[in-house]
């Protein structure tokens, strides 16, 4: 396969939340399209900030590419890419178009903005895995590291994904993404994740390039103190797996190194 017939799809990669994972992108190919403008973004500044759901990427071509690709070993199809998934008005059809052409499971990592819409609910409720994000404890904090545009708060966030756990039956994971800004409001945090109680908690801080310099592993060590009681893996905890991408200089450069 040409990397220039790449445009939807990346990997495969390994992903220590998901095993060999190969991505899809059912927003965009090119500029970033998100709901949020995170400080510790990996592709940047969000230019294009946004909570409309709209078709970005048509399914027939993402379809187009999956049927191009030569025989690999994954353990994951996951929907994430450069922004928001859950933007893509039609992302439970394309769920359900790769069921019928693929026996991997449907994995989607999320920002979770978008939870309290029950449209969104329908379609994520098709995945086999979903990875749902919480970095702020408040409506300050939430401005502050993730920035999200306007209309969405932090108490409607946190309530949609009260609301997806309730009625989501499959592997459900909370990430949390540890910067200087929330490292001390870890305990705030752990009190967030027992309520919503997920089967794993994963503990992030940005190892890729990005504006926001990671925690050592020693400050991830004490914040793991705070979740003692609960399924957690931290990033410092995986042992990493080198995968050789179908497309190298795409893969890169949706990790935000080229």
């Amino acid at each position: 396969m040409q990397e220039k017939g790449l445009k939807y799809l990346y990997g495969p990669v390994f992903s220590w939340r998901l095993g060999i994972s190969l991505g899809i992108d059912p927003i965009s190919d090119k500029e970033k399209i998100c709901s949020f403008n995170c400080i510790y973004c990996q592709l940047g500044e969000t230019k294009n900030l946004t909570s409309e759901r709209k078709i970005y990427v048509p399914t027939d071509e993402v379809v187009k590419e999956m049927m191009s690709l030569p025989k690999i070993k994954i353990d994951y199809i996951t929907f994430s890419g450069r922004g928001e998934p859950t933007l893509a008005k039609n992302l439970g059809e394309m769920f359900e178009t790769m069921k019928k052409l693929r026996n991997e499971k449907i994995a989607v990592i999320t920002n979770s903005s978008l939870l309290f819409r029950e449209d969104v609910i329908k379609d994520l409720l098709i995945a086999d895995s979903v990875l749902v994000k919480l970095d702020a404890g408040s409506q300050k904090l939430l401005e502050k590291i993730n920035r999200p545009v306007k209309g969405l708060t932090f108490n409607l966030i946190l309530d949609g994904i009260k609301k997806f756990r309730k009625v989501y039956k499959n592997k459900f994971a909370l990430q949390m993404m540890f910067v200087a800004a929330n490292k001390n409001y870890a305990e705030e945090l752990s009190q967030f994740a027992k309520e919503i109680s997920p089967d794993e908690i994963q503990i992030n801080t940005p190892l890729r390039p990005c504006k926001v310099k990671p925690l050592s592993k020693k400050e991830i060590d004490k914040i793991k103190e705070y979740f003692q009681e609960m399924n957690y893996i931290s990033v410092y905890d995986v042992e990493k797996k080198e995968v050789k991408p179908l497309s190298p200089k795409d893969t890169l450069k949706r990790r935000g190194k080229i």
